[in-house]
């Protein structure tokens, strides 16, 4: 039995809890409490409570090649100067040529780069653009641009992982198990929530885009762009 006091026209009454309550309540199923045990300490987390991130993946640094070399690929890279800015696209000017960077919401402000900086910038090349995932600054600070892959946000699956209680990607031995497949120059690009996103070539030097599981499975995607 729980007493609370209630005012109203300025006199505390009782409210008593009827005897009968305790039977009546409904039951709450056992993975409400699981999924609340998660989403209290995410709550949390707006007040300051650092999550675990250990499930996270970092792209796959890549070295630069020159501009005039680009070819279709998940996981290449540039070097050079910024030469122009047009929002969240900038241009980036090396030796050999020109190329045109496009960094989606992050560069919206048009500040991401200044111009006359030197640049490294790492991502995927397909239809004219770089779509940048990494921006290195001349003096060295990075800049990781974009989503970082996983579950999708508010899941179950998203929740654990942000607990550090999801998968946790075993990386050389995926990247072994990409090489066993017949693959060299393995990259990881991204993750989803049970795989990781490697960008690849085949014997022959081909360009390959592949969504390898957790699991080692190991599939190929199409890459936009690439000859086959």
């Amino acid at each position: 039995m729980s007493d609370e006091t209630n005012t109203i026209d300025g006199t505390a009454r009782e409210i008593r809890e009827p005897a009968h309550a305790a039977k009546t309540a409904k039951r709450i199923p056992a993975r409400t409490w699981v999924v609340a045990a998660i989403a209290a300490p995410l709550a949390l987390g707006a007040a300051g409570l650092s999550l675990a991130q250990g499930n996270a993946v970092q792209p796959t640094p890549v070295d630069p090649v020159a501009i005039q070399a680009l070819a279709p690929s998940s996981a290449t890279a540039i070097k050079g100067e910024v030469a122009e800015i047009f929002g969240n696209k900038f241009v980036v000017q090396d030796p050999t040529g020109r190329a045109l960077v496009e960094t989606g919401p992050a560069g919206e402000s048009g500040k991401l780069v200044s111009k006359g900086e030197a640049v490294t910038v790492q991502g995927r090349f397909e239809t004219g653009f770089l779509h940048a995932s990494v921006l290195t600054h001349g003096d060295g600070r990075k800049v990781v641009i974009g989503p970082a892959g996983g579950p999708p946000t508010g899941s179950l699956d998203w929740a654990k992982d942000k607990l550090g209680l999801g998968p946790t990607p075993d990386v050389p031995a995926l990247t072994a198990a990409v090489q066993a497949a017949g693959y060299g120059d393995v990259r990881v690009t991204g993750r989803g929530p049970r795989h990781l996103e490697v960008a690849a070539k085949d014997r022959d030097g081909r360009e390959h885009q592949l969504h390898v599981g957790f699991d080692g499975q190991v599939r190929e995607r199409p890459v936009p762009g690439a000859r086959l």
